[in-house]
């Protein structure tokens, strides 16, 4: 077993389940309030499927924007939250995440490591519906020096290999920005420059860069935060079952046959189901009319909490509108077979690039939000696509992991990931799309794309779509012809960065049963707590800005619980 204490002990007041940015908050939350700690995790790495995200933090209202003289109204939030959730809303929980979420970034800040900043402008993917905001709700963590883990980095899930360069050389949006433009402004050079001292010198003592962004950020700054306060974080030990005595839970077994008991609470935050193949099949029906489907998230993530917790009489939430959070997924080959790569906001909004099925037709609007990209390849029974651009487009803003000028890209083509025609007919015929119909596609797309306006689709026609396009391009940041031969595209699938469905619980995030009763001692947060967003993807952060909401009501409020029945204990032998 790896941990960084020796082994564990038989008992504490509080055990969570799993090493991701809701367990390790309600681990925080509830330390800070007296309670006697640990978490288990079954991966070798701690940091879960927030170790390799995207890092963003959704939290209306928070108290980095307000700091910063930006206004909102949380009404308006719920409004927005409401208007995408539709007859499924949960008003008491999304009032409770709304309510706690700036408390959350206050206690992060004043009791943690956990230090954010916002992002100015970042529109919420339906930045044209009501209650919507063009920035200041969505936090990042700020960059983090992951030499301050010491030995302890090495037991940090790294990132996915194909977000860094280099081998591990991390980048967030704002070093993407400079990267792309190192050739034309020096101030960008020289930004890249500094990092590849940094990334060189790291790699004399380290396997990879330890300059930490992104969910590295979230992950490094939590489990730093655990360590100095003495939380002890076990890797390598998985929930075999909950131990119950009484109608409430105590404990847990483990896979190897112990027991740890839990005076007054267990926390499931391991993640959802995402690499649980059967059920995914049973709750994603794209599946089962034939579309093959990926995950981005970290294999142990097997619904094993979820199981566990339905064992014993707990309710699981079927009935969200969307299984997962959806992302269109394209095979990398390499030695071991094929890795999932993400085509989440690098591409597919950029100029002069569109996604046609194998009839050769657009099905979607390409610039939407990865989630929403996804949902119209599943309404649509588009069980693969391709994205398409010219050798231009290409070398300006790459493609998926196809990097931009200069950057190489031969070896994609090699490898048959980057198919490559001399002109539309051959890439069809590489491709297997239907010629005649892709060729007239291209040709209406550049019609529209000369004038500024998308007529089939709209793209770029959203604040939120124009954000991820090209903001030099005119008329449209979104929209190019694709005129300048060879053409490229790239296979993509359906896939998911996430589960959306998860254990019913009330507000302060304890698990109920199915007569939604709470089952004592047991609460549940993150991706293993039912969604607030029933499915819907109203904005970049909506994962991790809940999980580390509700892990921060869960550990407060367990801890709150356990000082009250410890207050009784004491007035009953008075």
């Amino acid at each position: 077993m790896s941990k960084y204490q020796d082994s564990p002990d038989s008992e504490y007041d509080l055990v969570v389940i799993g090493s991701g940015a809701a367990g390790m908050t309600a681990a925080l939350a509830a330390h800070c309030g007296g309670m006697k700690v640990a978490i288990f995790e079954k991966d070798s790495h701690f940091g879960g499927s927030t170790a390799v995200s995207g890092g963003a933090i959704w939290i209306p209202d928070n108290p980095k924007m307000r700091a910063a003289g930006m206004n909102d109204n949380r009404d308006e939030a719920y409004d927005y939250i409401a208007n995408e959730t539709g007859e499924l809303l949960k008003p008491g929980m999304v009032r409770a995440f709304l309510e706690a979420g700036p408390e959350m970034v206050g206690f992060m800040e004043e009791k943690t490591h956990l230090k954010f900043e916002h992002r100015a402008f970042s529109p919420d993917y339906h930045s044209d519906r009501p209650g919507a905001a063009l920035g200041g709700r969505v936090l990042d963590a700020k960059t983090f020096d992951g030499r301050l883990l010491k030995n302890k980095f090495t037991l940090l899930k790294p990132p996915i290999s194909d977000f860094t360069l280099f081998g591990g050389m991390m980048l967030n949006r704002f070093d993407i920005g400079h990267f792309m433009n190192m050739t034309r402004r020096p101030a960008s050079a020289w930004h890249a420059f500094k990092l590849f001292v940094r990334y060189a010198r790291d790699r004399l003592f380290y396997s990879r860069g330890t300059r930490l962004v992104l969910g590295q950020a979230v992950a490094g700054r939590l489990a730093y935060s655990a360590i100095e306060k003495d939380i002890p974080i076990f890797t390598e030990v998985a929930l075999a079952s909950l131990k119950v005595e009484d109608g409430g839970v105590v404990g847990f077994n483990t896979n190897d046959g112990r027991e740890i008991l839990a005076r007054h609470a267990v926390v499931l935050a391991t993640g959802g189901f995402p690499a649980n193949d059967d059920l995914r099949k049973m709750v994603m029906p794209h599946i089962h009319a034939g579309s093959r489907h990926y995950t981005m998230s970290p294999k142990p993530a097997t619904g094993a909490a979820i199981t566990a917790a339905e064992s014993i009489g707990a309710q699981f939430i079927k009935t969200n509108r969307h299984a997962g959070y959806w992302a269109p997924i394209s095979l990398i080959p390499d030695r071991r077979g094929e890795r999932p790569f993400p085509h989440l906001f690098l591409d597919r909004a950029k100029p002069g690039v569109i996604a046609v099925n194998s009839d050769g037709r657009r099905f979607v609007n390409e610039a939407v939000s990865y989630h929403d990209f996804v949902t119209g390849m599943i309404e649509e029974g588009v069980h693969e696509a391709w994205l398409v651009c010219d050798h231009q487009t290409l070398r300006k803003y790459g493609l998926g992991p196809v990097r931009p000028f200069p950057a190489p890209f031969k070896g994609h083509l090699r490898t048959g990931y980057l198919k490559k025609g001399a002109s539309l007919k051959e890439l069809a015929e590489v491709t297997g799309i239907s010629s005649e119909c892709f060729i007239e596609t291209v040709h209406r797309f550049n019609n529209d794309a000369r004038v500024g306006t998308d007529q089939e689709f709209g793209k770029g026609s959203t604040d939120y779509q124009t954000y991820l396009g090209d903001p030099e391009h005119r008329p449209n940041p979104c929209l190019k012809p694709l005129e300048k031969p060879p053409f490229y595209a790239i296979r993509i699938y359906p896939g998911d960065i996430g589960t959306t469905m998860g254990l019913a619980t009330d507000e302060k995030g304890r698990v109920l049963d199915k007569k939604d009763n709470v089952i004592p001692g047991l609460y549940a947060c993150g991706n293993d707590m039912n969604s607030i967003m029933a499915g819907a993807y109203p904005s970049a952060g909506i994962t991790l800005g809940p999980a580390l909401t509700f892990g921060y009501i869960v550990g407060r409020y367990a801890a709150e619980a356990a000082g009250a029945s410890k207050n009784l204990s004491k007035s009953d032998n008075s």
